[in-house]
């Protein structure tokens, strides 16, 4: 086994090579207030062309948000459009799995019969629903207003809140100068307020009132959670469905633009003559159908609030929606991009300066894991994506020591599990805080708290994953990162790290010694430390 190249911390070869031909392709999101299609073309090149979009409105978060569980009756009128959508699809030749991709939202994941709702969709469809947890929606939101960042050089250098009032909650994601710093999905919705008030038969001359106090503490819980106290007035990028019918209304030339601006006095004005008109009034007067005039009010008044207290004087309005995302995902077969695991790792490394971690010895403990992933490759066979996850697990493998030093890889795992890490699952972020768990001490065992829990593939990542982190921890345990490079070999059942440069390897063959007994388990291979004149 040859030493691998050198590869940066950040360096990854996760995207899938392009494709030879175009490749027709859709998404369906099932939300809150409407099941919608994109159908879209994928051209070799990666790009993708928009063919035809449907919108269909249903009534899930209605059932969600009132009841916990989504109704027999809704069931049935969500299967009935997606019955429909299928019969399009069998027309545009979409008829293998990897050329659809079916989500769902807050109003089915957050149902007591979720695992129901699915089935009954299988069922009737053959459509394999993937209900989003919020990380995964932020990921995607990323991905969707991502090309559109980059067309806008004033945007890329600035500091963008990104901000996506949907009907069942609000994603605010904070950009500063192309790189992600903050990520949140927040339970505050357009529809869930209006619901909201419906329970508790608030008078209409009240509406507003008790409204704007629901939205002030989502706005200062997102101002504590951000920090934002930059010297910068931030820009204010919105999504949906609402704040694209606001530009319409108010931008004369949005049509043909994919990013409007729009002076805030003048959207404030625009948002006290659309509050007080009733569903009615706005279905008759703007054409809206019963679920946009519903959620008009409120997804209104919460950008208004909010851009307010960020002290801006206009707002942009974007095209992207979630659909867009998923296709650009789709584009890149699932795939992290390189971009995207840029992110993750720069989230991670301010997650790490936050509980004041050593920042030269993490960095190099996740280049020497980065390179230990790809050296043992045939032995592991893993997916590439991991050696991501052991890379983030390694930047934080000591974030502990912020609470104590006795036992600190127990409180890494729980400050870890407890944080929110740019575009990683729930699943995801628990392997990371297991890996880092086990990166120390004793081996994974059936009465620790938490390990049971993973099924046994992630139980065998972990241990993978920190077998690997164990023997890069020790080769930097003189935290002076002087071993840069190393070639690994495997002769009978020794794996042999030879090391070019470093007289004296006690120090890391003592470490090696104390933690290696996982690795050994894992793989069936005893490790050996080795000089080197190359």
């Amino acid at each position: 086994m040859t030493r691998p190249a050198e590869v940066s911390l950040f360096g990854t070869a996760l995207a899938q090579p392009a494709r030879q031909s175009p490749q027709t392709v859709a998404v369906i999101d099932i939300g809150t207030s409407s099941i919608r299609m994109a159908i879209g073309e994928i051209t070799p090149d990666g790009s993708v062309r928009t063919l035809e979009e449907l919108t269909q409105a249903v009534s899930l978060g209605k059932d969600t948000f009132t009841r916990g569980e989504i109704t027999r009756q809704t069931i049935e009128d969500s299967v009935r459009v997606l019955e429909r959508y299928r019969e399009l699809l069998k027309a545009y030749g979409i008829s293998r799995p990897d050329q659809l991709r079916c989500v769902a939202t807050s109003a089915v994941r957050e149902a007591t019969n979720k695992l129901a709702f699915i089935d009954r969709v299988y069922i009737a469809t053959g459509f394999q629903v993937e209900p989003l947890d919020e990380s995964e929606v932020s990921r995607i939101t990323y991905l969707g207003i991502q090309p559109t960042l980059k067309q806008h050089p004033d945007l890329s250098a600035a500091r963008s809140i990104v901000v996506e009032v949907g009907a069942g909650s609000t994603e605010v994601l904070v950009v500063d100068r192309g790189q992600v710093v903050f990520s949140h999905t927040y339970n505050l919705g357009s529809l869930r307020l209006r619901q909201t008030l419906e329970a508790l038969r608030t008078p209409r001359d009240k509406e507003r009132e008790i409204m704007e106090n629901h939205i002030d503490r989502f706005i200062a819980q997102v101002l504590q959670q951000i920090d934002d106290e930059q010297p910068v007035v931030p820009e204010i990028i919105a999504l949906g469905g609402d704040f694209r019918f606001a530009a319409h209304e108010l931008v004369k030339d949005h049509v043909e633009e994919s990013l409007a601006k729009i002076d805030l006095d003048t959207f404030g004005s625009f948002v006290n003559a659309m509050f007080p008109l009733s569903d009615d009034e706005l279905m008759h007067e703007y054409h809206l159908t019963f679920s946009d005039a519903e959620t008009l009010g409120p997804a209104l008044l919460t950008l208004l609030k909010f851009a307010r207290k960020m002290q801006v004087e206009h707002i942009r309005v974007s095209d992207v929606n979630l659909r867009d995302g998923l296709l650009q995902d789709m584009a890149h077969s699932g795939a992290w991009t390189d971009d995207f695991v840029d992110q993750a790792l720069n989230s991670s490394i301010e997650l790490g300066r936050k509980y004041s971690f050593d920042e030269s010895h993490a960095r190099h403990v996740a280049h020497l894991s980065r390179m230990l992933f790809v050296a043992l490759q045939p032995v592991h066979r893993l997916d590439p994506r991991f050696s991501v996850l052991l890379k983030i697990a390694a930047l934080l493998h000591e974030i502990g020591m912020y609470i104590g030093v006795s036992s600190y890889h127990k409180h890494s795992m729980y400050l870890i599990q407890n944080s929110e890490l740019f575009g990683l699952s729930r699943r995801d972020l628990a392997l990371v805080a297991h890996v880092a768990r086990y990166h120390r001490r004793a081996s994974p065992k059936p009465t620790h708290p938490g390990y049971t829990s993973l099924d046994r593939e992630d139980r065998v990542i972990v241990a993978k994953l920190a077998g690997m982190l164990r023997v890069a921890d020790a080769l930097d345990r003189s935290y002076s990162q002087r071993i840069k490079e190393f070639a690994c070999s495997i002769q009978g059942e020794r794996l042999i790290i030879s090391i070019p440069g470093v007289e004296d390897l006690s120090l890391e063959q003592v470490a090696l010694k104390q933690t290696v007994s996982l690795f050994e388990e894992t793989f069936g291979l005893s490790v050996l430390l080795r000089r080197s004149r190359i």
